[in-house]
């Protein structure tokens, strides 16, 4: 069992003031009643922290999921937002159990199928889609627009009828996310600024008097509302809220398309993030991917079950719990054991923050998925990378997830095959290793790609882990970079565990 450590705590907490306002922005963004994204955040450190397979990785609700659950909720509820809500979290639960039993079938090993392009492509159409809606959130103004390509377009509407006051709140705490960060003291770097941003939202809720309903004019002559819709509502007490999932659609095609895409996509992000919080691990641990899949699912079909959103290992809280010192999962179980006192005790003073507050905050998180330094980092990596991030994103946005993801993949193909692919190589691999003294060399030949890499990576597990390694793939005549990478990444934990690795034939393909 692993060891509380004081940092654990001072680690939770500074977590739990980052997570409260992502978790209330998250599931409003989602269709969904705010308390949902803090039973999920309340489900991710309490339980979840003490049955997954990771370290320092916090759990809760995501951006990431936000598209998916919205569309359930839109296409389930068919004009009634509540009776969409409960056929979600039909949809949630179901998934939920679905994660849990891959984990167990070891379906964590499936995160390597996925491109690296395709997989970054569809978390810039997300950033997009989160941008498109939540920009006319922060500016007080109910879009007539619901596709993320119509929404993006009528922004410049929303401008020149924006509601002024809650303009002010929301572009001051979109400024304050920008600028806090870069300021030169180091006091202020100790404070988060979503932390920052609500504080300062709760004050102009004072201000602007945002807790009565009343109407004010802008320049003598343009009349605009303010009142409680403005802000953030909570049920009195933590049971009052709980609602259950309704199961009268489960039977439909619909109800189980969306199971698939909030199951493929939430594991997916699952896995990709446990893995990368695992290079932030200062102590170099490697999580169980299966274990965590199976926790999260978990997990999640209990938050699904009492009313709350789906859940993934989450980077950015993650990596501020590293950041402030977390040596184990006890920071997770303390972020959600905080959440639950703040919304037993004072739930009240949620009510206090603006809905625009939180949309800065999303459509600052939607802009960091869908910067312009990806796309340029894409195209700096190579023409056929960005070919395929790019391309990616544009299917999805106008689409959906699914059939975003798929085109990519579908073109990752159509290019390996242009590169001199054969059908045959997609599932097979050839390689031959021999030993030599304290030495294993290990050769590769044909194709390493994506479809193929699972084939390789089991391989490369059976190889000695007290020797040295030689990887060669001189002789490997078409190589994607989601396998270089991986290759690169297989390299560094061998090495960090001791064993010296020699990799030819890799750094000059760029494919």
């Amino acid at each position: 069992m692993q060891k509380i450590h004081k940092q654990d705590i001072v680690a939770g907490f500074v977590t739990f003031l980052i997570a409260l306002p992502l978790s209330l922005g998250i599931a409003m963004a989602s269709g969904f009643p705010p308390v949902a994204g803090l039973y999920s955040a309340i489900i991710g450190g309490l339980l979840v922290s003490r049955i997954s397979g990771s370290f320092v990785t916090i759990n809760g609700p995501a951006a990431g999921l936000i598209v998916i659950v919205l569309g359930a909720v839109e296409a389930l509820g068919h004009g009634d937002p509540m009776a969409g809500y409960r056929a979600t979290l039909a949809v949630i639960t179901v998934s939920g159990l679905l994660l849990f039993i891959a984990g167990l079938l070891k379906g964590g090993e499936l995160s390597d199928f996925f491109p690296e392009s395709v997989v970054h492509g569809m978390l810039a159409a997300i950033g997009v889609i989160i941008f498109s809606k939540q920009a006319h959130i922060m500016l007080g103004v109910s879009p007539t627009g619901k596709e993320p390509a119509h929404l993006l377009a009528e922004i410049p509407h929303s401008l020149s009828v924006m509601n002024p006051e809650i303009a002010v709140i929301g572009v001051v705490s979109l400024l304050l996310l920008i600028l806090w960060p870069k300021m030169p003291w180091k006091w202020v770097k100790r404070i988060p600024a979503p932390l920052v941003v609500v504080i300062v939202g709760m004050i102009f809720d004072r201000v602007f008097d945002l807790e009565h309903q009343h109407k004010y004019l802008f320049l003598d002559h343009h009349e605009y509302d303010l009142g409680p819709k403005f802000l953030v509502t909570l049920p009195q007490s933590i049971f009052a809220g709980i609602t259950n999932p309704e199961w009268s659609q489960s039977g439909s095609r619909v109800f189980w398309g969306w199971v698939i895409t909030l199951t493929l996509v939430q594991g997916l992000e699952t896995l990709l993030s446990a893995s990368a919080v695992d290079l932030l691990d200062k102590q170099k641990r490697k999580s169980n991917l299966n274990k965590d899949l199976a926790a999260v699912g978990f997990g999640t079909a209990i938050s699904g079950f009492i009313g709350g959103l789906p859940m993934i290992a989450e980077i950015v809280r993650s990596s501020n719990n590293i950041n402030n010192g977390a040596k184990s999962g006890w920071s997770n179980f303390a972020h959600g054991a905080f959440m639950l006192m703040f919304l037993i005790l004072i739930p009240n003073l949620l009510h206090q923050i603006p809905l625009a507050s939180l949309a800065a905050i999303l459509v600052f998180t939607g802009y960091n998925l869908a910067s312009p330094k990806h796309f340029k980092h894409a195209l700096e990596t190579g023409t056929d990378q960005f070919f395929l991030y790019t391309a990616t994103t544009i299917v999805t946005v106008f689409t959906d997830l699914l059939i975003g993801v798929g085109t990519g993949i579908f073109l990752k193909l159509l290019l390996h095959f242009s590169a001199g692919l054969k059908p045959i190589e997609f599932v097979t691999l050839k390689t031959i290793s021999s030993t030599e003294g304290n030495t294993v060399t290990f050769k590769t030949k044909g194709a390493a790609v994506f479809t193929n890499y699972l084939i390789l990576k089991s391989r490369l597990k059976k190889l000695s882990a007290d020797k040295n390694l030689v990887l060669d793939f001189s002789e490997v005549t078409v190589m994607d970079r989601t396998v270089e990478q991986k290759l690169f990444q297989f390299a560094r934990e061998r090495e960090s565990a001791g064993s010296r690795v020699e990799l030819i034939g890799v750094e000059k393909r760029k494919k």
